[in-house]
């Protein structure tokens, strides 16, 4: 196998708090990132049209010479990831993966609640696929999950108006919605890669005693822990310790609007696909 970087591919902006994190636990290795902003946002649409663009997004990757590819989106890894895996990498590269964000999350989520009642808040796409239900039902039985589709904010937080006023009225509403289901909730999962920028604004919104989870970190432990059960993954990953971004659409917004996500400025490179 040719060696090549780790692919991270979101609809939009939100893999980059994704990214940041991976980067930050795992420096060594080159990345790329590709939005699909063209064509975001992913949340409210079907099915075959999600896993239509994803593969198409993975099968870009992988003619980079990717090994690995993470889906740092909800949406793409809940309605998309499965067939990928199961349908699509056998028949195109067995030697390569493609991983996503619920998997880590769900794995370790009981950790966190002590009354086993959590919530998760994702987009309409992420809420209505029941990824999150059906996976922490394998890890952790016990929990119940309650979802809340927040499909006003990830314009909020594009919009660059995620700090403003009139934002409060959209997070206090959604939030409002989830803890109503059930007053033990003790745990906010942020189920889209988004949320984690409201995250102030979330805080002071709900009661104390309140975890909130966002999963970048999760993401990003999750993958060193891949990485080191799997040396031979490891050994097809060019370490330069460098990354590359590309968007679909306008890089001189995408780079405007990345810097509020990555934390740094980003220069990104134009993709047609």
């Amino acid at each position: 196998m040719t060696k090549g970087p780790i692919g991270v591919f979101d609809s939009g902006y939100g893999g980059l708090t994704v990214l940041k994190e991976i980067t930050a636990k795992l420096p060594q290795y080159d990345y790329i990132y590709l939005g699909d902003n063209a064509r975001a946002p992913y949340g409210s649409r079907s099915f075959e049209t999600i896993y239509h663009y994803t593969l198409q997004c993975v099968e870009w990757f992988f003619k980079q010479n990717c090994p690995l590819v993470i889906l740092a989106c909800n949406t793409a890894s809940a309605k998309a990831l499965r067939s990928i895996q199961q349908l699509d990498l056998p028949k195109i590269d067995p030697s390569k993966r493609v991983l996503g964000v619920i998997r880590p999350t769900s794995e370790i989520i009981g950790q966190f609640t002590n009354t086993n009642k959590v919530g998760v808040l994702g987009t309409t796409g992420t809420v209505q696929s029941m990824s999150y239900l059906l996976e922490i039902e394998k890890f952790f039985p016990q929990i119940e999950v309650f979802q809340q589709a927040c499909p006003m904010w990830v314009p909020l937080v594009e919009n660059n108006e995620y700090n403003s006023e009139g934002a409060d009225y959209f997070i206090k509403e959604y939030l409002q919605q989830i803890l109503s289901q059930s007053n033990a909730i003790d745990t906010l999962l942020l189920a889209c890669t988004h949320y984690p920028l409201l995250i102030n604004k979330i805080k002071s919104f709900i009661p104390e005693g309140i975890t909130i989870l966002s999963q970048g970190e999760i993401v990003a432990n999750s993958l060193a822990d891949y990485l080191s059960r799997h040396p031979e993954m490891t050994e097809n990953c060019t370490k330069n310790g460098q990354s590359v971004f590309y968007t679909t659409d306008s890089t001189d917004d995408f780079d405007k609007k990345a810097t509020i996500f990555y934390g740094k400025p980003v220069n990104s490179r134009h993709l047609l696909l």
